[in-house]
């Protein structure tokens, strides 16, 4: 499935292939997220496994510079799909997750259903 754009509840999303090019960079993120939505979608929602697993290492810097990114594009970023795995590895993560989650521009969320229903309690 090619990168397709969606509307939930009148916001536009950007909902990634999970066989697209991996993000193991913040310029991967700049080259292959923003690049492909900044004109069209709010929301960019990216399949877990697109990232790589430094991403989830948060003493790397690199979901930090990922994210950085993205909010100065003005896009919110989602991460789909299972990180329990991660999740267990590391200490500041379950934080991080929590945290985002209860923000506006960086959720983590099981699956699209879960996004959906998210942009539902979202104001716009």
């Amino acid at each position: 499935m090619p990168d397709l754009l969606v509307e939930h509840h009148g916001i536009p999303v950007l909902v990634c292939d999970a066989a697209g090019p991996p993000l193991a960079t913040a310029q991967d993120a700049l080259d292959h997220l923003v690049g492909a939505a900044y004109h069209e979608a709010e929301v960019v929602a990216v399949p877990a496994e697109r990232f790589d697993d430094r991403f989830f290492d948060l003493s790397t810097g690199l979901a930090g510079a990922i994210l950085q990114k993205l909010v100065n594009y003005r896009l919110h970023l989602v991460v789909v799909g299972d990180i329990s795995h991660h999740l267990r590895a590391s200490a500041a993560l379950p934080d991080l997750v929590r945290e985002s989650n209860r923000g506006r521009h960086v959720w983590f969320v099981a699956d699209l259903d879960e996004l959906a229903a998210r942009l539902t309690e979202e104001p716009k």
